[in-house]
């Protein structure tokens, strides 16, 4: 697959991009600030491990009813989609801290949840974050079983009801992730993506073995082992607790770029999008519910995920203070700033989105 190049015949598009790279590194040096985490981030993400394990060792230590050890399944599918968003996101991004060993420590938190770092940052790094919103380039928005969720993709006649039957579907994310994380690296190892990434194909497989090994001996073993519950009551728990974070965690991520007003351009005949990157960050990108500080403090931040796509390298506890200077730069240059004001409204965006896609003919595409 040829790599796709943005170059923009406008100057001053250009000029927008060294004007907010400027003003976002003064917004910096002036308040003397370092671009990574503080003490009350690694103190967050603490609290937010918490949510996910200390249910866990309540339900292994402490004899419960079912309905009771159901409801702490429920608080561990809060905690596990904290722990993606707020802990392992920034690290995987190198954006938690300076030290390269705790981004590493950090970003393993991913291991806790069933599923392989290595495969979330080829995916989620290198391609969405590059190719965001790119039909058959940015994996986010390729067709998720009977989800469309790009305007250029394939229309089926079911599509028309999967603005009612997505979320469901969205809870099953992270259980779907433990199985096809294996067949995903297997296809980064064959096309030689693994060895780009200097990694070695091999190693990468036995790590990725070995931890889901672990996930289960500890989240389904060990709880079988040393609880009265049944067997089918441990697989219903578990199930229930994953169904918890995907909706959560889908619902989060597609409400930043499936949405009103966030495009999805396809490159020209010569894999050429004809926009500066950065511009093209704000063209396919939507922030949502930005005075929502609760919301923000769980979710890592990405109620910001313009600022994220523009300085992924910038952990999000500076966001909401470089938000409006992105957003007075972008503004200045007539560029467009997608804004959704609360929570509500985003999802109901994301929700029109949804109904739009299952209702629209597919577009023409190279």
């Amino acid at each position: 697959m040829k790599t796709i190049q943005f170059k923009s015949l406008n100057p001053k598009e250009k000029e927008f991009t060294e004007e907010l790279k400027r003003n976002v590194s003064e917004y910096f040096r002036i308040n003397s600030l370092s671009i990574k985490g503080n003490f009350w981030l690694y103190f967050k993400s603490f609290v937010i491990i918490g949510i996910y394990l200390i249910p866990w060792f309540l339900i292994l230590f402490y004899p419960m009813s079912g309905w009771i050890a159901l409801g702490l399944c429920i608080v561990m599918g809060i905690g596990e989609a904290g722990v993606g968003m707020s802990v392992m996101h920034d690290a995987a991004h190198g954006a938690l801290s300076r030290k390269k060993w705790v981004n590493t420590l950090f970003q393993s938190s991913m291991y806790m949840l069933g599923s392989n770092i290595f495969n979330w940052k080829i995916q989620h790094n290198l391609y969405h974050h590059t190719y965001t919103n790119i039909y058959k380039y940015d994996p986010d928005i390729g067709t998720k079983a009977i989800i469309r969720l790009c305007e250029h993709a394939k229309l089926r006649k079911y599509h028309r009801y999967q603005y009612i039957y997505s979320f469901f579907l969205y809870g099953l994310m992270t259980l779907s992730k433990i199985i096809l994380d294996i067949t995903q690296l297997l296809e980064f190892n064959k096309k030689g993506i693994t060895k780009r990434q200097q990694a070695n194909p091999k190693r990468e497989i036995k790590i990725l073995l070995v931890t889901k090994a672990v996930y289960f001996l500890i989240f389904l073993g060990i709880p079988f082992w040393f609880t009265a519950f049944k067997w089918w009551q441990l697989l219903l728990g578990f199930g229930i607790m994953h169904m918890t974070a995907g909706i959560i965690m889908s619902t989060i991520f597609q409400m930043a770029h499936v949405v009103e007003g966030a495009e999805q351009p396809l490159p020209d005949s010569s894999k050429i999008i004809p926009h500066e990157w950065l511009v093209h960050q704000l063209m396919t990108t939507s922030d949502f519910a930005p005075t929502n500080k609760l919301l923000g403090w769980y979710i890592g931040g990405l109620n910001f995920q313009i600022e994220h796509h523009l300085f992924p390298n910038i952990c999000h506890i500076h966001y909401p203070n470089i938000a409006p200077i992105v957003r007075e730069t972008a503004l200045k240059y007539g560029i467009s700033y997608n804004l959704k004001p609360t929570l509500r409204h985003a999802f109901i965006s994301h929700v029109k989105r949804l109904k739009e896609l299952g209702l629209m003919k597919k577009l023409n595409h190279n």
